[in-house]
């Protein structure tokens, strides 16, 4: 007889691609979680992974039988999830994690659509993942994926990092790669960090290797920054969404085609993961971002 367990280990080394971080998100250990996976496929008949040294790869079986029983998994777990949470009083409270300027441009106007008091949360992806795993948010908003047990990720934006100059800057119409990048190593830039986080980004994906830069400004607030930028103090790379609110002709978009993408992620736990106001909130984010 198949034991249901047996299909939620199933399901979750079919999403990891691996049986250790299958057990990590499960809170079981490795040898366990084998156990798992050897009964059900004792019970299938056949091998529902081929075993590599760096993944596990599903079988056409292994395929077959995850579109099957995934959303019968799923459906369990919100059912369970229903009656534990229909049992308790309802969350009153939600606690909320963001960088302070996503946050002050695109969550701070919605907060009264949340149809739920909250409680906000500053911080790098760094510090915000910490506040995650100590239960001080019940969800965050982030730039980067940590592989850390009984945490979920999901996709939720891409906002596009572009470099900016002050308005009144005579930009060179440079024709090749190495030509903007000439002028723009010349000139002088507002940085985030130390170690130029976001200007790093855009310039390993554009230029191929590590910007050096004079950075004389080094101001951790992307508003600041716009801001400084704004009067003249030099060039940056922030998130296009900042431009929405400034005033026109302060600020212009240099070398348009050199804009990257980066993505945003909703983070929880996953015991978190069904909790009506966490699903409330992404609903309202996702519709109104």
């Amino acid at each position: 007889m198949i034991d249901f367990e047996w299909y939620r280990s199933f399901v979750l080394i079919y999403r990891h691609n691996s049986v250790s971080e299958a057990a990590k998100s499960r809170f079981m250990t490795q040898p366990a979680m084998s156990q798992h996976l050897a009964s059900l496929e004792a019970e299938v008949g056949e091998p529902l992974f081929v075993r590599t040294a760096r993944k596990m790869i599903p079988t056409e079986r292994g395929k077959l039988l995850y579109t099957e029983v995934a959303p019968l998994v799923e459906a369990l777990e919100q059912l369970s999830a229903d009656l534990k949470t229909s049992s308790q009083p309802s969350l009153k409270w939600i606690k909320i994690g963001s960088a302070p300027e996503f946050y002050q441009e695109k969550i701070l106007p919605l907060l009264p659509k949340f149809g739920t008091c909250s409680i906000s949360y500053f911080g790098t992806a760094e510090e915000l993942l910490d506040i995650l795993e100590e239960e001080k948010a019940d969800i965050i908003i982030t730039s980067k994926k940590f592989l850390k047990p009984g945490v979920e990720y999901e996709k939720l934006w891409e906002e596009e990092l572009a470099i900016i100059a002050p308005a009144h800057w005579e930009v060179p119409d440079a024709k090749s790669l190495k030509a903007k990048e000439r002028w723009l190593t010349e000139q002088t830039w507002i940085a985030y960090g130390p170690e130029l986080p976001i200007i790093r980004r855009l310039w390993r994906e554009r230029f191929k290797k590590r910007p050096v830069l004079s950075t004389p400004y080094i101001i951790p607030n992307l508003h600041m920054i716009l801001r400084l930028v704004t009067l003249g103090a030099g060039l940056s790379v922030v998130p296009t969404y900042l431009l929405d609110t400034a005033k026109e002709g302060e600020v212009q978009v240099v070398y348009a085609d050199l804009s990257v993408r980066n993505e945003l992620f909703f983070a929880y736990k996953s015991k978190h993961k069904y909790i009506p106001e966490i699903q409330q909130i992404k609903k309202v984010i996702r519709e109104h971002i």
